[in-house]
């Protein structure tokens, strides 16, 4: 979670650089066919009486229009009709009139362009004064050939909504190649008039008409449209990937400007973005260079800040560098592009670019698997000494999930969020509010607190963004937003609420399609999922090739369930072997989970060999280990094997009052598979308890066996909901036993019935009851 982090912290261009000169796209393209349904738009707003809701509504949708690229006719009237259904319909009578009509309908329409008081839209210095003031002069400069060419070129666009239904023209081409110069203010000549006049004798009227999408080339696009264009594309692939242009769609656009323009360095930074989106590493690396190249060639850094504008870039731009080959996992690069920083930065006495260096430092350490703590100590005192107070929470956050996977204490963890939130909080530091909870998600569920974990993953998920929302975009694309849902799907499956899971599933294939970079906590989600539906189900066939994807996208969690698999598959040596491996995996990486989770299994395998002394030790151990990191989950399971081993053992009286221990827990907090398994148990403990014994005559206990059916019957309701054919079977056979001693042969003859059935759907032979829990 935290490189994800990271790199959007250190430098965005778009925001701080986006400075985009008038002559480098040469259009100062005022007047246009759709500028003018802009214009006809404002003027019935201000001409007519619109009800307060539709004001509104039209009055938020004024600057995107303005602002934005060119839209076609169809997709401007299904706009504004989204808004003012009536309006729009008066839209399209006012451009009827002037595109059926003649050249006079349009000269009379700009001839009445209403400026009215001030307390309304169309006061002169108002947004929607200035436009229509801009419009006018622009149109009062035309000279007869433009006017007559604008005037053809509105008949072409509001008649290409019946001569081609697409939506996908390009109503830049609709200017009909008006230069900037057509249209530039400050003229005192019509210079270009003449020359129109020419090209128009000399080129056929229709080979300056439409141009549509895919045509081979497309027109530029004016400064503002091309601000807003890198603006919006930018903000949606920070907060909602999903709203903004394809991948592919978005790289034709953006080579499009290039092509106009290729020293457009903001160009080439959301070039750089849009290929981190597709995992193009050539391609984003190159267009990163690429961006920092011509924002030092540009000057812009250097006007601003002098000789220190071009350190800056520079270092910032190695700082890019580190973050991009991080997100690869090309570490070697990274170091070497961060030790440049670093340089960099010391030159230059930057401080605030040498904690962000500090703080990617650690990063890298721990992505390499090295114990980083130290660093991440160093970074926080430093960031807070400097009061950079956003990269002091995100180390401390990363502390805290150091800490979590090597087994630090929950209390200690709990208060360091708890402090972090206070600050994030008062600060509204959005993005670290959501990290925070999401990390409270994944502590409550390694602690086993099922109930708490939900709760804060549905707190993220209806937890509304402090930060400025534009673009109707909620900020619900982040690895936070993934990390809860995944968290969510998985503990619906844990109690057999599959229709939900595959919902929330769907949801996050939507999200987080494959090719974005947190697609991989759902898909590794999903697979857990399928691989513990099928083994819960005794489909092993079916569970086995998960693990080629498991392992490819998490090498651990792979290796660990095919462990599983060869120990249900009875390979018991090389599951052995398997577990081994991990087991000096976890010494080295001090991963306690997933070290109390080898040790089970491990006591397992000793179980088939009748070896159920020999696994005391090893559960002892897992037992310490669970309750040392209030892993309380883990330490339910645990006291569940050791019931079992002494049930084994022969005391089942001290397994039955172990279990009570344990049984409360797992009711509240455990999945239904850890539910039905512990009250199987509990009726096997019962039984040897009353002193049962299959087809012998001797004293038992009626009561106590009377209570080992209704617990059986618990057990068989939980595994009925996940599907768990070779339990219930197992369930029914101890049922029809136990019926039989209490004479209840009605009962007994239809528990009978139900194993049959089951046996005969199973095919398989039953595993023995001594050998697994």
């Amino acid at each position: 979670m935290m490189a994800s982090v990271h790199e959007s912290l250190y430098f965005n261009p778009m925001m701080t650089n986006g400075v985009v000169h008038a002559n480098v796209f040469g259009i100062k393209d005022w007047v246009t066919p759709y500028k003018i349904s802009v214009l006809a738009l404002l003027y019935e707003m201000t001409a007519s009486k619109v009800s307060l809701p539709n004001r509104r509504r039209l009055n938020e949708l004024i600057l995107p229009l303005q602002q934005g690229p060119d839209l076609s006719f169809g997709q401007f009237v299904r706009t504004v009709e989204e808004c003012c259904p009536p309006t729009a319909s008066a839209v399209v009578i006012r451009l009827q009139e002037m595109a059926d009509g003649e050249l006079r309908d349009m000269e009379q329409f700009f001839s009445t362009l209403p400026f009215t008081a001030f307390d309304t839209e169309a006061y002169k210095t108002s947004v929607v004064g200035l436009f229509m003031r801009h419009m006018l002069l622009a149109y009062n400069k035309l000279s007869f050939s433009q006017v007559y060419k604008l005037y053809k070129s509105l008949q072409q666009y509001y008649h290409s909504q019946y001569t081609k239904p697409s939506d996908e023209v390009t109503l830049s081409a609709l200017n009909l190649n008006f230069d900037g110069s057509d249209m530039d203010l400050t003229s005192t000549e019509d210079t270009v008039g003449d020359r129109m006049d020419k090209d128009e004798l000399d080129t056929p009227l229709h080979e300056t008409e439409l141009r549509i999408d895919n045509a081979p080339s497309k027109g530029p696009l004016s400064q503002k449209q091309a601000e807003y264009f890198l603006a919006r594309q930018a903000y949606l692939l920070k907060n909602d990937e999903n709203k903004a242009l394809k991948p592919a769609a978005l790289q034709e656009e953006l080579n499009n400007m290039l092509k106009f323009n290729p020293d457009f360095a903001e160009a080439h930074y959301l070039n750089y973005l849009n290929s981190m989106r597709v995992q193009d590493i050539f391609l984003s690396a190159h267009s990163l260079l690429h961006y920092f190249d011509r924002l030092i060639l540009s000057g812009n850094e250097g006007k601003s800040n002098g000789d220190e504008g071009y350190g800056r870039s520079l270092r910032y731009a190695a700082l890019n560098l580190a973050s991009l080959h991080c997100r690869f996992g090309h570490y070697q690069q990274a170091d070497l592009a961060l030790q440049e920083a670093i340089r960099i930065a010391q030159e230059s006495n930057d401080h605030v670019c040498l904690q962000h260096c500090l703080s990617w430092l650690y990063t890298l350490e721990q992505m390499k698997g090295s114990d980083s703590t130290v660093l991440t100590e160093d970074s926080v005192k430093m960031a807070a000494h400097f009061c950079l107070r956003y990269l002091a929470s995100l180390g401390i956050q990363s502390l805290v999930q150091q800490g979590a996977t090597q087994g630090k204490t929950a209390h200690k963890l709990m208060d360091a969020l708890k402090d972090t939130d206070i600050l994030h909080w008062k600060h509204s530091l959005s993005e670290l509010i959501e990290i925070s909870l999401a990390q409270t998600t994944s502590i409550w569920r390694m602690y086993g607190k099922s109930t708490m974990s939900a709760q804060q993953a549905q707190l993220l998920l209806n937890m509304s963004s402090l930060e400025p929302v534009n673009f109707g975009v909620h900020q619900n694309n982040t690895e936070a937003f993934a990390v809860a849902l995944c968290h969510l799907a998985e503990l619906h499956a844990e109690q057999g609420l599959y229709s939900a899971v595959s919902e929330i599933l769907q949801h996050l294939k939507a999200q987080f399609p494959p090719h974005t970079q947190h697609a991989k906590l759902w898909m590794l989600c999903d697979l857990k999922i399928q691989f513990e539906k099928h083994m819960n189900e005794g489909k092993y066939h079916l569970a086995e090739p998960l693990l080629v994807a498991m392992s490819a996208l998490n090498k651990t969690e792979g290796l660990y369930r095919k462990a599983i698999v060869l120990k249900a598959l009875n390979r018991s040596t090389e599951a052995y072997n398997v577990l081994q491996r991990l087991q000096v995996h976890c010494d080295k990486t001090k991963c306690t989970e997933l070290a109390i989770r080898v040790m089970l299994s491990t006591a397992e395998l000793h179980w088939e060999s009748s070896g159920f002394s020999t696994a005391l030790p090893l559960l002892l151990q897992a037992l310490a280990l669970a309750r040392q990191h209030h892993l309380q989950s883990l330490a339910s399971e645990t006291i569940l094997h050791l019931a079992f081993t002494q049930l084994m053992l022969g005391v089942p009286e001290q397994a039955l009052n172990v279990l009570h221990e344990a049984i409360e827990p797992v009711l509240a907090h455990g999945s239904v598979m850890d539910k039905g398994r512990a009250l199987l148990l509990m009726a096997r403990c019962q039984m040897e308890v009353a002193g049962f014994k299959p087809n012998r005559q001797g004293q038992t206990d009626l009561n106590m066996l009377a209570l080992a059916v209704d617990t059986l019957d618990d057990a068989a309701i939980y595994f009925s909901k996940l599907n768990c054919a070779e339990r219930q079977r197992e369930i029914h056979y101890l049922q029809a036993q136990l019926y039989h001693t209490l004479g209840q042969h009605s009962q007994c003859n239809k528990s009978a019935m139900l194993f049959r059935l089951l046996d005969q759907e199973l095919q398989t032979p039953a595993p023995p009851v001594s050998m697994r829990l």
